[in-house]
C-alpha cells in the first residue's frame, strides 16, 4: 500500500492501536520508547524500533534516521529537535512541530484560538495569588485554575471555590513559576468531543459528535453519537472543524468541548493525536481514527468518518485495587453481544491507569443501554461520587393537539413502553401553537426521531401539517369525536394531497399506530423486528388457547 515507514514518539496504547491499523495496510511502524515491552512494541517486532526516552534529542534523531515520516502518540515531546530535524534532515513530521508546540501550552493554545473567533470559556494568565483573587472576584467563584503545560486526564487542574482555596490551588499545581492561567467556570450540560482529520492539503473531515462522561477526572464512558439535538451537534462539528483549520500539519485531532445550559458550544482543549474519545471508531465507523491518522500523515485519501452502526459506546478499563477487579468488566463483555475487548498489554494495574477499553455497538440506544449496563455494574463507584447515567434519544414522537386526546393515545404509549422503544409524548397544537408545531416537525429528525405519531382530532390538521414539514414518516390516529365519531378525522387524513403522505389507522386505534411505528423501526433495527415477531407469536398463542377452550367446552358453555 505504501512503502514508507512511520516513526512514532511514544509506545503506549495509542501507538499500539496505530500499529494495528498500519499492519492491515502493510505500513511499517517504528516506536521510540524506553521499555522493551511497551504496549506498542509488543505487537510489532521490527528493526525500526528505538529504545529510549521519546523526549531525548539523540534518540529522536536515531528514529528519524530510520523512518520517512515522524508522528506522535503524545504531545509532550521535544519540539525543538523536531523543528531542527524538519529543517536539516528534510524529514516529514506530522502534525507540524509548530502545531504540537502551540498545543503543548494550553494558554498559548487558547490565545491562538481566540484570535480566530473560536468560542472559549473566559481565560486569563496568572502571575500571582493576587491576580487569581482579582479575576475570581471579577468573574465570581468558582473558577478553574490550570497549568499551562503537562496537563492531561485531570492533572494540572484545580477548582478554586473561594478565596480560601487560592493558595492551596496554586501550591497543588506547583506554584506560580510553573506557569498558570485561570478559566471562567463553565456550567456545562454535557461534555462533548469530535475527532477531526486534517489532510496534508488542509482538508478537514470530522467524525460524529460524541458525549464523554468523566469519572475522577478521567474519561470513563463515550457515547456515539451524542444524545443531543441536531442543531447542537452541527454546531459542535463546526466549532471543532473551524478550530483545526487554524492549525498546520496533517493527522487526527481530538477536540473536547462543553455543551452549555443555553445550548451554546465552548471549546475546552485540543489533542494533536488519536484520542481516547475516538477509540469507538475502530468498531463503529467505516475508518478508524488510527487508520485515518496514517492516511492523513502519508498523504493517502482519507477514509469515511461515518458511523457504520446506529449507536456505540466505549468504556475505559481503568486500573483498580487488583488486576482481577480491573478485568471484571472484560469478563462480562465476552458474553455481551456487540462488545469488543481491547487490552493494552500492561502488566501492572495501578489506580486510574488505562489498561484497556471495551467497545459496544447496537441497533438502538435502548439496546445499547441494555448491553452496556451489566458491564458498567462491575465497575466500582467513582471516588468523586459521579455516576454513569445512560440516556436514550426518543425514536418515536407522539404528539396531540390537546390533553383531551391523551385517553386515546395512552394505549400507543403503553405499546411503545412494552417494546422498550424510546419515545416522547407531548402536546403540539396546529392551531393554538403553530410555531411550536413547525419547529417540532422541522427538527424532529435532527433530534433522532424516526417516526411521528400524530393524533387527529376535531379539524384533524395536525398529522397533515406535520407531514408537510418533516421528512419523517407520519402516522395519523383519528380520534373518536363527540360529533362525527372520528369519521371526519379519518376522511381528512386519507384526502392528503399527492406528495404529502400520511398513514392512518382505525378510528381511536392508537395501539395499531404504535405497532406500525415499531414495524417501521424493525425494517432497519433487527431487535425490534424480533420483538414484533414475538408479539405476533404471542397473539397467535392467545387465540389458539381460546380455540382449544371453545372446542373443549362448546359454544354454549364458553
Amino acid at each position: 500500500m505504501d512503502s514508507r515507514t512511520v516513526g512514532v514518539l511514544g509506545g503506549g496504547q495509542l501507538g499500539r492501536m496505530l500499529i494495528e491499523a498500519a499492519s492491515r495496510l502493510n505500513i511499517n511502524v517504528g516506536i521510540l520508547d524506553s521499555p522493551d515491552d511497551a504496549p506498542a512494541k509488543q505487537i510489532a517486532a521490527n528493526e525500526f524500533h528505538v529504545k529510549g526516552d521519546f523526549k531525548d534529542p539523540a534518540k529522536i534523531s536515531e528514529l528519524a534516521s530510520k523512518v520517512d515520516v515522524l508522528t506522535v502518540e503524545i504531545e509532550h515531546v521535544n519540539t525543538d529537535i523536531l523543528e531542527a530535524l524538519e529543517k536539516e534532515k528534510n524529514i516529514i513530521i506530522q502534525p507540524s512541530p509548530a502545531t504540537i508546540r502551540l498545543i503543548q501550552d494550553k494558554y498559548v493554545q487558547k490565545v491562538h484560538l481566540s484570535k480566530f473567533g473560536i468560542p472559549l470559556p473566559g481565560f486569563k494568565e496568572i502571575n500571582s495569588a493576587e491576580d487569581l483573587k482579582g479575576v475570581a472576584q471579577e468573574w465570581g467563584y468558582p473558577v478553574m485554575l490550570k497549568s499551562k503545560t503537562l496537563a492531561y486526564d485531570g492533572r494540572g487542574n484545580a477548582v478554586v471555590r473561594s478565596e480560601a482555596d487560592v493558595d492551596v490551588a496554586i501550591e497543588k499545581l506547583g506554584g506560580i513559576s510553573k506557569g498558570l492561567y485561570v478559566e471562567r467556570w463553565a456550567s456545562f450540560v454535557k461534555e462533548l468531543a469530535v475527532m477531526v482529520t486534517r489532510s496534508i492539503d488542509g482538508t478537514v473531515s470530522s467524525y460524529p459528535v460524541v458525549e464523554t462522561i468523566q469519572r475522577d477526572n478521567i474519561c470513563h464512558l463515550v457515547i456515539a453519537p451524542a444524545q443531543i439535538n441536531g442543531a447542537a451537534a452541527q454546531m459542535a462539528k463546526k466549532v471543532a472543524e473551524d478550530a483545526i483549520k487554524t492549525l498546520e500539519g496533517a493527522g487526527i485531532f481530538g477536540v473536547e468541548m462543553f455543551l452549555m445550559e443555553d445550548g451554546s458550544i465552548l471549546l475546552n482543549e485540543i489533542a494533536p493525536r488519536p484520542h481516547n474519545s475516538g477509540h469507538y471508531t475502530i468498531e463503529a465507523c467505516h475508518t478508524s481514527q488510527f487508520e485515518n491518522h496514517l492516511r492523513a500523515i502519508l498523504g493517502l485519501p482519507l477514509g469515511s468518518t461515518e458511523l457504520k452502526v446506529p449507536v456505540a459506546a466505549m468504556v475505559n478499563i481503568l486500573g483498580g485495587s487488583t488486576l482481577e477487579e480491573t478485568l471484571q468488566p472484560c469478563a462480562v463483555s465476552l458474553s455481551t453481544p456487540g462488545a469488543t475487548v481491547h487490552l493494552y498489554g500492561k502488566k501492572e494495574s495501578r489506580k486510574g491507569r488505562k489498561m484497556g477499553h471495551i467497545t459496544v455497538v447496537a441497533d438502538s440506544s435502548q439496546q445499547l443501554n441494555e448491553r452496556l449496563q451489566p458491564i458498567l455494574d462491575t465497575i466500582p463507584a467513582a471516588e468523586d461520587g459521579s455516576k454513569s447515567e445512560l440516556t436514550t434519544t426518543p425514536m418515536v414522537g407522539v404528539i396531540m393537539g390537546s390533553d383531551s386526546d391523551l385517553p386515546s393515545m395512552k394505549a400507543c404509549a403503553t405499546i411503545l413502553r412494552d417494546f422498550n422503544v424510546p419515545f416522547e409524548l407531548t402536546i403540539v397544537s396546529a392551531h393554538r401553537t403553530p410555531d411550536r408545531m413547525i419547529e417540532y416537525a422541522k427538527t424532529a429528525h435532527e433530534r433522532g426521531i424516526k417516526v411521528i405519531i400524530a393524533a387527529a382530532g376535531g379539524a384533524a390538521h395536525l398529522p397533515g401539517m406535520v407531514a408537510a414539514v418533516t421528512p419523517l414518516p407520519v402516522i395519523g390516529v383519528p380520534i373518536l369525536g363527540k360529533v362525527l365519531d372520528g369519521v371526519d378525522s379519518l376522511y381528512s387524513i386519507v384526502q392528503m394531497p399527492r406528495g404529502v403522505p400520511v398513514a392512518t389507522v382505525a378510528i381511536g386505534n392508537s395501539t395499531n399506530a404504535a405497532l406500525l411505528a415499531i414495524r417501521m423501526l424493525g425494517a432497519f433495527i433487527p431487535n425490534y423486528l424480533e420483538k414484533m415477531m414475538n408479539y405476533q407469536r404471542t397473539m397467535e398463542s392467545e387465540v389458539m388457547t381460546k380455540v382449544g377452550r371453545l372446542d373443549e367446552i362448546g359454544w354454549e358453555n364458553y
